[in-house]
């Protein structure tokens, strides 16, 4: 041997024998306190050893370690299995069937201790001091006595002795086939885990022996440091383990192994109890928000029932037909009924009130084009109609998408409402409206979409003509066209007031003062849209020559009548306040040399107007020059004018 080779070898054996001689038995370091007695409970478990202070090298492995590096021979190579202590590597699956052993007894430990020790000094307490109720302690626990006597007497010994003779028996597969459907005894632990955490949380800080049971078990060195919550949740999370270890065990088989068909067939039943375990905590979760959904609004229990399903909430806006500016509102979607509630300003208890409970069933929902308030969609349904606005384009669509799903699934179950989703437009939607009329809640129009009653066309003031709301179809109308009483459907039958077109055809009806009368010649009938208009938009009417007709018009030239300019109060309004013919009329520039403005002049009349933008105020005055000349203006594809 070398000399430089054997002084090396010295100081490393020098280095043992120091650290062998260092290692006086019953000796402790001076700073470390005996450990504490072990209490009634802190009994050793299976697959557990009780560890009184951190683990040193064994006297037996320096003694080892210190011959080899005497005798040299952990420098010289030996041939594969000559080697004096060399132990054959075991097969890949027999060290996962191993850890699937090894991690059964920790987890038979874990039963053990929440059924034999929480669940029985809890339950000695409440039957000795009557400080808490018996039958709460047994709901935390649920089944974990049958859960704890399953895997301590059937599942951990049957794993045990396959292993044991894996030699003559290298096979699991038939073992977790026999057990496996035994499996889905957790989904009643599971669904029961929210309720059970729920209550250990609410006793433990209404009862004061209930904590101190608790307390004193969680201290032990039987819990590991861990709280009762933590040992809970165990239960829950081992049959996803099942599922993972088994598959990797089903990897490792080589092709031809014995085990491999019945292996893949266990396999498929622990993947089903697993999906049987996912489904109860899907339940849970699904109940828990139901739950929290019913804390929020201060309903009563009846929401919380397992056949409805929480399909979305949000906030949006509520487009008043009296106020100008929208009001915040909020809305949950259920799969049988859309809540429309208000936020509560001083949020003690419930976070909201509801003010409307609208049902999916015969529920309708389409987009509501409005130039005022984009991003608007209509729910129309039996109690209720709302006009809301969403905060972007694609949450109004998010919402249409949610409620359509809703009336589709409750359309499948019934067949009763298999019209209930179609968006009429046009003559059809006036039809469904006369069909339906009584039956839903109407559309209310905007206060400020008409300046007359819709059906007398008589101008509305704040004293002798207030403006009133028919229950039937929705029109702004007058006392006088209003004042009859019909029984509406969808309001319970109670008598409403309607206008007299609704009281004739809700109760067949007819009255004296329900005769024909000549049209003014201001009156054109519907007030004509931007489908049966040529020009249409409000502008903003200057001058005297107005008189009290407002600050601004609704102003529309008719295709019909393509060379009348006809200025109404509001859009809805059926009769206009004023019509201009426009042939021989000038387009001059307005006031001041506005460039928004513009002017009507012939003779001794002039009418003076201003449009929001420089490009409507162009619009305007091409389409007056032509009408104005005696051409019939026509819409281009791209909504402009041209001879």
């Amino acid at each position: 041997m070398e000399p430089a080779n054997e002084e090396k070898l010295a100081s490393v054996s020098t280095l043992v024998t120091v650290f062998e001689s260092s290692r006086t038995p019953g000796t402790a370091p001076r700073d470390q306190a005996p450990p504490p007695a072990p209490g009634p409970w802190e009994k050793p478990h299976v697959g557990e050893t009780p560890e009184s202070g951190p683990r040193t090298v064994s006297r037996r492995c320096l003694s080892s370690l210190k011959n080899k590096l005497s005798s040299g021979a952990w420098r010289r190579p030996c041939p594969p299995g000559t080697c004096e202590g060399t132990v054959p590597q075991e097969p890949e699956e027999k060290r996962v069937v191993r850890e699937l052993l090894e991690t059964e007894q920790a987890y038979v430990a874990r039963l053990h201790l929440l059924d034999q020790v929480f669940f029985q000094e809890l339950l000695r307490e409440a039957q000795g001091s009557k400080a808490f109720p018996e039958d709460v302690v047994r709901l935390i626990f649920s089944n974990i006595s049958s859960i704890h006597q399953f895997h301590a007497r059937f599942f951990l010994p049957e794993l045990q002795r396959r292993l044991e003779d894996w030699t003559a028996t290298p096979r699991i597969g038939d073992v977790i086939q026999k057990l496996a459907p035994f499996l889905k005894m957790y989904s009643e632990y599971v669904k029961n885990f929210g309720r059970a955490a729920e209550l250990l949380a609410t006793w433990t800080d209404k009862s004061p022996p209930f904590q101190e049971v608790i307390a004193r078990i969680q201290s032990s060195e039987a819990s590991g440091s861990l709280t009762l919550q933590h040992h809970m949740l165990e239960p829950v999370q081992r049959v996803p383990r099942y599922e993972l270890l088994l598959k990797e065990y089903v990897q490792k088989l080589p092709a031809q192994a014995p085990d491999r068909a019945d292996a893949q067939k266990a396999l498929d039943m622990i993947f089903s109890a697993a999906q049987h375990s996912n489904a109860a905590i899907a339940e849970m979760e699904r109940l828990q928000d139901l739950w929290e959904v019913y804390q929020r609004l201060g309903l009563d229990d009846d929401i919380v029932d397992p056949s409805n399903h929480l399909l979305r909430e949000g906030p949006v806006l509520k487009i008043s037909f009296r106020r100008s500016d929208p009001m915040e509102r909020y809305l949950f979607l259920f799969n049988n009924m859309l809540l429309y509630c208000v936020p509560r300003v001083i949020q003690v208890g419930a976070q909201f009130q509801v003010r409307t409970r609208i049902d999916v069933a015969g529920m309708k929902v389409r987009e509501l084009p409005d130039a005022e308030f984009p991003h608007c969609f209509l729910v129309s349904g039996k109690q209720r109609t709302l006009e809301l606005q969403a905060r972007s384009q694609e949450e109004m669509a998010s919402w249409i998408q949610a409620c359509q799903a809703a009336i589709d699934q409750i359309e499948k179950r019934n067949e009763t409402f298999k019209a209930a989703v179609q968006g009429p437009e046009g003559d059809a939607q006036e039809q469904g409206q006369s069909e339906e009329l009584g039956l839903r809640a109407p559309q209310w129009v905007r206060d400020k979409m008409v300046t007359m009653c819709m059906r007398c066309q008589e101008p509305f003031n704040a004293l002798t003509r207030r403006r009133h709301h028919c229950r039937a179809c929705g029109y702004v109308v007058c006392a006088r066209c209003s004042d009859y009483k019909a029984e509406l459907q969808y309001d319970g039958n109670r008598p409403s007031r309607v206008c007299l077109h609704c009281f004739t055809f809700l109760t067949g009806s007819v009255l004296p003062e329900d005769r024909d009368r000549r049209r003014g010649i201001l009156e054109k009938g519907a007030p004509p849209g931007p489908g049966q208009s040529l020009m249409c938009s409000f502008l903003q009417l200057l001058g005297d020559k107005w008189g009290r007709s407002g600050p601004r018009g609704w102003c529309v030239i008719p295709r019909h009548d393509p060379l009348v300019l006809y200025v109404y109060g509001a859009p809805q309004d059926t009769r206009a306040h004023t019509s201009i013919p426009l042939l021989g009329y000038q387009v001059t520039p307005g006031p001041q040399g506005d460039p928004r403005a513009f002017q009507l002049q012939q003779s001794g009349q002039l009418y003076a107007f201003k449009a929001e933008t420089e490009e409507l105020k162009g619009r305007w005055v091409r389409a007056v020059e032509q009408a104005a000349g005696g051409c019939s203006p026509r819409v281009t594809d791209d909504g402009d004018l041209s001879d």
